[in-house]
């Protein structure tokens, strides 16, 4: 989609600072972290949230959650534990419109809410 952030990220188009990248998935870091190990995982293909993907190309899904593995393991924090989400609609807190999911690690995480 022409006015896709991450759209626009997946196609070079925006810098940003990849940490990850395959044919489907690009995966950057997260430019206002919310942790310290904060990175977006995106399906390169346009989907608007992580249920549209599931039924669109579930398989984009998988490599999702693979990559974050191997990111998680990457940035140190796969053995001390990260949080994996997906915020779907504006009252999750989802901002951009295109599924994607945030890997978030690297202290201790208070409970969800």
């Amino acid at each position: 989609m022409d006015d896709c952030l991450f759209c626009k990220i997946a196609d070079g188009a925006i810098p940003a600072t990849v940490v990850h990248q395959t044919d489907t998935v690009i995966a950057f870091r997260d430019i206002a972290p919310q942790a310290p190990v904060h990175v977006v995982l995106v399906a390169k293909r346009h989907d608007t949230d992580a249920v549209a993907l599931a039924k669109a190309a579930p398989g984009v899904l998988d490599e999702l959650f693979l990559a974050a593995g191997e990111i998680a393991e990457a940035e140190g924090v796969g053995g001390s534990g990260y949080r994996l989400l997906f915020n779907t609609g504006a009252d999750a807190g989802q901002t951009v419109f295109h599924a994607h999911l945030h890997l978030l690690g690297g202290t201790r995480l208070g409970p969800l809410a």
